[in-house]
């Protein structure tokens, strides 16, 4: 092994010249990115997968969709937050030298940018390649009469009972508008006439029709045949409507109508419980929030201002906060991309059984006894492994306790299936489920009522944290008394996003990690101070010090002439202390690499600061989730320094307000793997980008000299698929 991660991938790093910019003004003085922005222009990138020739169309038309529910979450979660710094009158200047205030203009600016380019490859690029392959998106306007006529038809069996028309006059009030909900804005003519003068703007009648949200926005035509080859053809839910709205207002004049939707704030969650439990706290937030602040309306760019403006006057909106945005309902392009043509999409991956566990029929802790194993989903399979363990442990009768956090899963969860027939079998199950899981409230709150009826022992966390480790601990009776089994990951427990999200898993029996686990668990369902964790990293007790502690002996090994080197595979870099401490390291002479998939408020390359600092994001077929660190040690062999596995970002908050745990890797062979992961995402010219000093993100030019299957030409996704097929033969 080289001393450092791939020498190549670093010599052709530094000379690859920018294919995009996106660049965002900073301030020469300010020595952090505003995080908003830093998130905005990860968006771009997501966005950037849809213009791609080289992405298959359909998967293009997907990565539409995640750019607009990705901005619909920013909107909810972060522009109410600052919006509410707004109102409550704080002008004070943050780190990145932007005041709450223009901090709003400057998310203001680049949304209206990128919802453009949205737009334009939309109708530029993906509709045109879409009907060049047999898929049309047709506006009702544009059918011939007779299809048209046959639309009204099936409008009036299965639309048309559904809608309500609700009007605003002295006698109704304005109505509610639901968070994302699709609504036309309706302004009519009064049914009677106004005496003695032309109806004006101020006799008009505002009127709301909202779309079922239980419908198909897109409703498919009977297929066509075009130049000897089948066509399907997709028309718009709301064309359809606005079509047929005479039916709705019989007998007026509608002078005006537009699609528009609001967005709301989530709101604020209470840490305190304020004479309440938890699980209540939690409900009654849940219901608070269908009638939380809209922070955003979308309208269509034709709707005329006197529409407009009685929809932001009704919302106690101000203009800045009102979006044109034509009615292409991007979040509903998923139904194009259900769309069975396997020949428009990725190629179909099964994840792999890792090969330690290819004997459904083995015991997987006499597996694990004899080595640690380290799992990397999706590229292999979750079923297999982690489900496997949980299931395992819930029939195994020397199994005595179980315990799990969970903090998002999936409706038909195994586990939760796996905990109560364990519970019912008379094994001490416990289980730590973090209500506060943010837009997974509800489930997790229907999650532990399940539990307990079954007689799991159900935790609700630490007051003033959220717990969000990824952590399983199983207990059993063996010839020489008890054994302690645990998995340690940096994902949910969650079958299906473990198909879409890289994560890594660690099954474990080392003593040294399982009793620092045991002493975690006992920590979250009882009472106790603060215990000393003595191999695993947990926040907020011992991680961040920890890391403090190793990016400090990393300054001492450069300082001493020895080998010197931190690597960071993360989702987001935030947290100011560690971002100072690593900006010393970089001044130090320490070599750092951060593979950060989304924000980062870290300015890399900067002289004199941050020379030393180089910042990767990579984007593509699966959402990067895993979270890796490695430190040095003053050793040459990167597999003779430490290594991590974590469920924490470096965020202040995962390091000071979450119960987080990372895991050593001492296993030779699982720390070949995760440097593995490294170089590959180092080396990948297919799916990175590179950030600068200003904030912008530059896409890597592919290198024609690169071999056919490096990871360099295949990218971070084929190549660690590849690996996955050959490590399990």
């Amino acid at each position: 092994m080289s001393a450092t991660p791939n020498p190549r991938a670093l010599r052709l790093h530094k000379s690859v010249e920018p294919r995009t910019a996106g660049q965002v003004p900073a301030a020469e003085t300010t020595r952090f990115f505003n995080r908003d922005v830093s998130w905005l222009e990860f968006n771009r990138r997501v966005l950037a997968q849809a213009s791609d020739p080289r992405t298959p169309l359909l998967e293009r038309v997907k990565f539409l969709a995640i750019f607009t529910t990705n901005l619909d979450e920013f909107f909810m979660k972060r522009v109410g937050l600052v919006k509410r710094q707004v109102h409550s009158g704080l002008t004070t200047v943050g780190p990145d030298g932007l005041t709450p205030r223009q901090q709003l203009a400057a998310i203001r600016g680049l949304v209206c940018e990128l919802q453009q380019q949205q737009t334009a490859i939309f109708r530029n690029e993906v509709v045109p390649a879409l009907a060049s392959e047999g898929i049309e998106l047709l506006r009702a306007n544009e059918l011939p009469e007779r299809e048209r006529e046959a639309l009204r038809e099936w409008y009036r069996v299965n639309v048309f009972p559904a809608l309500t028309p609700l009007a605003v006059d002295p006698g109704h009030r304005f109505p509610f508008i639901s968070n994302l909900s699709d609504n036309l804005g309706i302004l009519i003519e009064p049914p009677a006439p106004v005496r003695g003068r032309p109806v004006s703007a101020e006799d008009l009648i505002f009127a709301r029709v909202k779309i079922p949200p239980s419908m198909k926005r897109f409703v498919e035509l009977p297929a066509t045949t075009k130049q000897g080859r089948r066509v399907r053809r997709f028309v718009y839910l709301h064309d359809i409507v606005r079509e047929n709205l005479g039916d709705l207002f019989p007998g007026v004049t509608i002078r005006e109508q537009a699609v528009f939707r609001v967005t709301r704030s989530a709101g604020i969650q209470r840490d305190e419980l304020e004479g309440q439990t938890l699980l209540q706290s939690v409900e009654a937030d849940l219901r608070q929030r269908r009638f939380a602040r809209v922070v955003r309306m979308e309208i269509e760019p034709d709707a005329s201002p006197d529409l407009t403006h009685e929809l932001l006057d009704k919302l106690s909106l101000d203009a800045q906060d009102l979006y044109e945005n034509p009615a292409d309902e991007y979040d509903s392009l998923f139904e194009i991309y259900d769309v069975d043509r396997p020949d428009l999409k990725d190629p179909k991956w099964r994840p792999v059984t890792p090969r330690r566990l290819s004997d459904p029929k083995a015991n997987i802790f006499a597996q694990i006894r004899k080595q640690d194993i380290l799992v990397h989903h999706p590229y292999e399979s979750f079923t297999d492994s982690v489900e496997r363990f949980i299931a395992a442990a819930a029939s195994d009768p020397d199994v005595v306790t179980i315990k799990q956090t969970l903090y998002r899963t999936s409706p038909d969860s195994p586990f939760i299936q796996s905990l109560i027939r364990a519970a019912e079998s008379g094994k001490q199950v416990a289980c730590l489920v973090e209500l506060r899981a943010r837009f997974d409230e509800d489930k997790n709150v229907r999650f532990a009522r399940m539990l307990e009826k079954a007689g799991v022992h159900v935790a609700y966390g630490v007051l003033g944290l959220k717990t969000h480790t990824k952590t399983s601990l199983v207990v059993r009776k063996e010839r020489h008394g008890l054994r302690c089994y645990a998995h340690i990951g940096t994902g949910n427990y969650n079958p299906r996003t473990a198909t879409l999200y890289t994560d890594l898993g660690l099954l474990t029996c080392d003593p040294e990690i399982t009793a620092d686990a045991v002493t975690l668990f006992n920590y979250l369902t009882g009472v106790a101070v603060p215990q000393a964790y003595h191999n695993l990293l947990v926040a907020p007790f011992n991680m961040r010090e920890q890391f403090n502690r190793m990016i400090d002996e990393e300054i001492a090994f450069a300082k001493a002439g020895r080998p010197a080197r931190i690597i960071a595979k993360i989702n987001s870099m935030e947290d100011r202390e560690i971002t100072e401490r690593l900006y010393a390291a970089s001044q130090a002479g320490v070599q750092i690499d951060l593979i950060v998939r989304g924000f980062c408020c870290l300015r890399p390359g900067v002289r004199g600061l941050s020379d030393n600092i180089r910042v990767v994001s990579v984007v593509g077929r699966f959402l990067e989730h895993s979270r890796i660190f490695h430190f040095g040690r003053g050793q040459e062999d990167p597999l003779d320094g430490d290594w991590y596995i974590g469920s924490a970002d470096w965020m202040y908050r995962n390091l000071s307000n979450r119960v987080e745990c990372a895991t050593p890797v001492r296993d030779a062979d699982a720390r070949r793997r995760l440097l593995r992961v490294v170089e590959v995402m180092l080396a990948d010219h297919r799916h990175a980008w590179d950030l600068d000093s200003m904030g912008g993100y530059h896409a890597r030019l592919m290198l024609d000299d690169a071999p056919e299957n490096s990871p360099e030409r295949r990218g971070t996704f084929a190549a660690l698929m590849a690996d996955a097929i050959e490590s399990a033969k």
